[in-house]
């Protein structure tokens, strides 16, 4: 399927996409190579823009910039772990089936992960300005996305759906809080002209 209606398709008619997701075959290079390589690639590029190259206006009204290299590192960092929260969170998927009555199925699992992460990354976006980058809120449909395909593809009744895609997004969330104040740890920014 093409890249551009794939993703079209699992915002706006993610029902029927879930359907059509779940008859094919959908192994790790084809999630990964095909769909993550391009879409993982938008919130650390528009960050790295942001950072190295528009900057950040501070109190005093001066220009932040991050130096290019930490800033490209630090994209790049993004961008690899970007592929490790999806592997590990369809690893969460699918070891959670049970708990919520639902049946274990890796890709499945590595299905859900990938496509539900569709409206974050395009939400990655928002990174590029500064004044706009708490819209990376809108990321949050991923949750819904995921409510909404777990009773197709991990077959968990749609009674136990809520719960199982509430922890799946806590879980997420950890997560990326964790790689965030990682991140800032290792590149500090804004830092002062």
């Amino acid at each position: 399927m093409d890249l551009l209606q794939r993703i079209k398709a699992i915002l706006l008619t993610p029902e029927t996409e879930w359907q059509k997701i779940e008859q094919e075959p959908g192994g790790i290079l084809a999630l990964f190579g095909g769909y993550v390589v391009v879409l993982a690639a938008i919130p650390p590029v528009a960050d790295f823009l942001c950072r190295a190259v528009i900057g950040m206006t501070l109190a005093s009204g001066a220009t932040a910039r991050m130096p290019v290299f930490p800033a490209l590192f630090n994209a790049l960092l993004d961008y690899v772990l970007a592929f490790v929260v999806v592997y590990a969170l369809a690893l969460i998927i699918d070891f959670l089936a049970p708990r919520f009555e639902g049946v274990k199925s890796f890709p499945s699992a590595l299905k859900l992960a990938t496509y539900a992460m569709t409206p974050y990354w395009l939400a990655g976006i928002f990174l590029l300005i500064p004044g706009l980058r708490f819209l990376m809120m809108f990321g949050l449909y991923g949750a819904w996305l995921l409510w909404i395909g777990l009773p197709q593809l991990m077959k968990s009744p749609p009674e136990r759906s809520l719960a199982y895609a509430g922890t799946i997004a806590g879980i997420a969330c950890v997560i990326y809080l964790a790689i965030s104040l990682a991140t800032d740890v290792l590149f500090p920014f804004p830092r002062t002209p």
